[in-house]
């Protein structure tokens, strides 16, 4: 029942450009990236057609990153080799990251309501282990889970999702932890949880940490649901209140003024529309599987929702027009693809009208529309970094449960009490010195201030370290954009980023032996 594939080093980074031309020559008729990557022995990875699946797309933005960084990489590799050999070794390490180490394939049978069985194949891969547990670098080892079944076809039914469950040694709080992705939410989540900690985890006392996306009541975490759109909407904020980027595009800094467009109004795209609404842009379009709507006063967020779910579309609602064509390619100065990858291919890279794309799904662009978006100057915010703010809050829940309790808890009233006891001691100061006949000088607290002093709920914990996280990580890919001169080019720098990270434990850490 369980299929190990193994480690898959056969997909290393030592591909070359497949051409029937001589070495020399294909250097001649291709652009300087490319030979770049060619010389170097990496792969562009792009599918002629531009629809290549989304492990080969990650495989080649991968290797322009490491084509890029490998000459920083060996300058600051600190052994007594000669250069050769260093560079033979940095080339190493990176054919070492670059592939999937193990994937793990289950079958495993269920009954329909007709009384007929049917077999269920799932999949679990784990990228990297040079971190555990397997989760999206928070910071971990990467892994990507599914289970290869359409659930609008199938009832509800307990014998389902406990199944993968029982995966044993593969899974568990320390080796690798799930979370909730496409047709799946907390629901799920509670099942793996469950059934985890009743036939795997009933002697270790974090089982219910071995997956996150969790109910409140079983261990999740306040601000978890809306944590991915949450996440989108605080990259883009640092980026368009960057002027320098902003100046690129002939736009102004801020939110106030910009229209923006979703494409996919499911968990992502409500509360990465609900966030932007709140700080003043204006949604102009939305667009699902059933049709796309339409209005250029603006649609309201709360509004769509409540529609959707009386009518279970959006189609219809009340002051927009149905929008003929693709919405992606609708007039707007934001666009926010949240539904399913490959959506933005060089069919239609180059109608598209907004200046800054912001991925909040996984895998939107096609390698050849993100190299058309970069001719035409539009700033793109990867995917790899801006929809990363379900994994992180992911790790908080993880963290939480590890700990056995809540954020704020332990220091809630201690600090509401302290903040309330400095006012005092400011108050009596300022009667002792001004009061007249020991008159009173109230010291009244803002609006603002006086939900600080109330003390930090775990809501509040979640959104501050969401907020902080996003921001530290955008600051570090404007930074090495900068370092390598890289312009509006934010994915390679994300992905350089990651590299030289991720680099540094395999070297440091004695993953490599030799």
């Amino acid at each position: 029942m369980y299929r190990y594939f193994g480690e898959l080093l056969t997909r290393g980074a030592g591909g070359v450009l497949a051409s029937g031309y001589p070495a020399a020559a294909a250097d001649s008729v291709l652009p300087a990236s490319a030979s770049l990557l060619r010389h170097r022995g990496y792969s562009q990875a792009v599918d002629p057609a531009d629809d290549p699946n989304f492990f080969t797309m990650v495989e080649g933005f991968f290797d322009k990153g490491a084509a890029i960084v490998e000459d920083k990489l060996v300058e600051d590799l600190k052994t007594r080799e000669t250069a050769e050999q260093k560079r033979s070794r940095v080339r190493g390490i990176l054919r070492i990251i670059k592939p999937c180490n193990h994937v793990l394939s289950v079958s495993f049978p269920i009954k329909r309501d007709s009384g007929e069985w049917e077999v269920i194949e799932g999949y679990r891969a784990q990228h990297s282990q040079h971190r555990t547990p397997c989760k999206g670098d928070v910071p971990f080892g990467g892994a990507k889970a599914g289970v290869k079944i359409n659930p609008k076809k199938y009832s509800v039914s307990a014998t389902l999702p406990r199944r993968p469950a029982l995966l044993g040694d593969p899974c568990g709080p320390g080796i690798d932890v799930p979370a909730p992705d496409m047709s799946t939410g907390e629901r799920e989540m509670s099942w793996i949880a469950d059934t985890f900690a009743t036939v795997m985890g009933h002697n270790d006392i974090n089982a219910h940490a071995c997956v996150t996306g969790k109910p409140i009541s079983q261990g999740g975490i306040h601000g978890r649901i809306s944590a991915t759109g949450r996440g989108v909407f605080h990259g883009i904020e640092n980026f368009i209140n960057e002027a320098s980027y902003m100046s690129q595009l002939g736009m102004y800094p801020g939110f106030q003024d910009k229209t923006f467009v979703i494409q996919g109004f499911g968990n992502v795209g409500l509360h990465s529309m609900r966030y932007l609404h709140r700080f003043g842009a204006r949604c102009v379009g939305v667009g699902e599987l059933d049709g796309s709507i339409w209005n250029p006063k603006g649609i309201n967020p709360k509004e769509l929702e409540d529609y959707k779910l009386a009518n279970g579309t959006i189609v219809g609602f009340p002051d927009s027009t149905p929008y003929e064509g693709s919405i992606l390619e609708a007039d707007c100065d934001i666009l926010i693809p949240a539904a399913s990858e490959k959506q933005l291919t060089k069919s239609n890279a180059h109608k598209i009208k907004a200046k800054i794309i912001a991925e909040g799904a996984n895998g939107p662009t096609t390698p050849e529309a993100d190299q058309i978006f970069l001719e035409r100057n539009i700033l793109v915010i990867p995917d790899m970094y801006l929809n990363a703010g379900g994994v992180t809050v992911s790790y908080f829940e993880w963290l939480k449960n590890l700990n056995h309790v809540s954020y704020g808890r332990l220091t809630f009233k201690y600090e509401r009490d302290s903040n309330y006891h400095l006012l005092m001691s400011v108050q009596e100061s300022l009667e002792r010195k001004f009061g007249k006949h020991g008159g009173s000088v109230p010291v009244v607290p803002t609006s603002e201030f006086q939900a600080r002093i109330a003390g930090a709920s775990e809501k509040d914990i979640v959104h501050s370290g969401l907020a902080y996280t996003m921001e530290r990580s955008a600051r570090q890919i404007m930074r090495t954009a900068n370092k390598y001169d890289l312009g509006l080019d934010l994915r390679t720098a994300a992905y350089v980023n990651a590299i030289e990270k991720v680099f540094k434990v395999y070297s440091e850490a004695g993953l490599i032996i030799t």
